[in-house]
């Protein structure tokens, strides 16, 4: 069975904790802290592998862990960082965050490569804590913790061109025709469990990547048969074409097939059925001649909202020619790159600091704020970036610090510390 979902758990590495020592010299008999600072965890990381089609490799390994950084050493030593693990996924891999469903990355367009948790920072060592009035500090910063998360890798297919309709209409047959793909066909439901993907090279175009999404049926929106795993490999086409056995050779209506998977299309997303649609009315050659043609009937009911039908024989290729180059004009007038999902989740705003407590006190005009839950904030935020500040004075706000700050008369313009970092207090 092509495995297009998986259930695992990632974590980063933890910081390495700072190291508190003194310089023991010859001659220098109250040597000043030494301490070293404690390595940097691993990062968890996410790449693209063009020579992986399913996520079949995490169905035995589950865990992925990043190296914790080492502790930092005397004489100023500082700790190894840890070692960054990445992770090999097909293109088109959605990562999500498991308890809540939300989008963490797209693994489609120009994301190549994402740090999906940063290590823990290491810990300062008590060199950095060394001040005029306390010159032998016994204090060492630990090293920031680890970060995990559950997630829930899904492979969606990226393909411009989707092909959907009941099983055994011909998708297989006319994928194999018109592209390299050699899918495995015969006169029987559900022969395709995989989706598969082909590039159709016309002349004088770019040609475009169209997959053969498996037979749907009746209900597929709710789950019945494979219809979930196979619906969800059509969210990233920007044209469907919709094929249906025009001859009727099982018995079945084209007309009321066409309009069977639409609604199972609008049931499982609106958007998808919202789509630009072509309808490739297969097996004409099974059609007998003197009959009323089943053709005109599909074109009589469709046509006229906007969905063009071209009758095609995927054996023969009678018409498909002209279908494919219907559908490229289809895609020149879309354009674009495929659909790529934004980001829903962002794990640095779910980070459980607990309740620990923290101080703010003035020394020296100086306003100065310390406490385990300020340290692992610092350590979790990026400053640097305009979001990543942004969050981190919400923070202050939510937690009480900026109150604190206020209550001690701090005015604009006042400098605040913490751990080594200092801003310019404004309101």
């Amino acid at each position: 069975m092509f495995a297009d979902r998986a259930r695992i758990y990632v974590r980063s590495g933890k910081g390495g904790d700072g190291h508190v020592s003194f310089r023991r010299e010859k001659y220098v008999p109250n040597g000043g802290p030494d301490g070293g600072d404690g390595g940097r965890g691993g990062d968890v990381i996410f790449t693209v592998d063009e020579g992986l089609n399913t996520l079949i490799d995490f169905r035995n390994s589950r865990k992925y862990k990043a190296g914790n950084g080492e502790p930092g050493g005397k004489r100023n030593c500082k700790g190894g960082d840890g070692e960054d693990i990445v992770i090999k996924v097909p293109r088109g891999t959605l990562i999500r965050e498991a308890a809540s469903g939300q989008v963490i990355a797209d693994m489609s367009g120009e994301n190549r490569r994402i740090v999906l948790l940063e290590g823990g920072r290491g810990g300062n060592g008590n060199q950095h804590y060394a001040t005029s009035t306390m010159q032998a500090p016994k204090y060492a910063q630990p090293g920031q913790p680890a970060r995990e998360l559950e997630l829930l890798l899904e492979l969606k297919v990226i393909a411009d061109v989707g092909l959907v309709g009941f099983p055994n209409v011909g998708k297989s047959t006319l994928l194999s025709r018109v592209t390299n793909a050699r899918p495995k066909i015969a006169n029987y439901h559900f022969t395709t469990l995989n989706p598969n993907l082909g590039v159709v090279d016309l002349e004088g175009t770019g040609g475009f990547v169209i997959a053969d999404i498996p037979g749907l049926i009746e209900g597929a929106s709710q789950g019945v048969g494979l219809g979930h795993e196979f619906l969800r490999h059509i969210e990233r086409t920007k044209v469907i074409i919709h094929i249906v056995d025009a001859a009727g050779t099982e018995g079945r209506d084209p007309v009321a097939d066409i309009y069977a998977i639409n609604r199972e299309l609008e049931a499982y997303n609106p958007e998808i059925a919202g789509r630009p649609q072509v309808i490739a009315a297969n097996k004409i050659d099974a059609i007998y001649e003197g009959e009323d043609s089943p053709v005109e009937a599909i074109r009589r009911e469709f046509e006229p909202r906007g969905v063009k039908v071209f009758p095609i024989s995927a054996v023969s290729g009678q018409g498909v020619r002209e279908l494919l180059y219907q559908v490229y004009e289809m895609l020149q007038e879309i354009g674009g790159e495929p659909t790529v999902f934004e980001q829903e989740y962002f794990p640095e705003e779910h980070i459980s600091l607990g309740n620990e407590p923290f101080t703010v006190t003035c020394e020296d005009g100086e306003y100065v704020v310390e406490g385990p839950r300020i340290e692992k904030m610092l350590g979790y935020t990026n400053l640097e970036s305009e979001k990543g500040f942004r969050f981190f004075q919400n923070f202050l706000k939510e937690s009480g610090v900026l109150e604190k700050l206020e209550e001690l008369d701090i005015q604009e313009g006042d400098t605040v510390r913490m751990y080594g970092h200092s801003f310019d207090y404004y309101k």
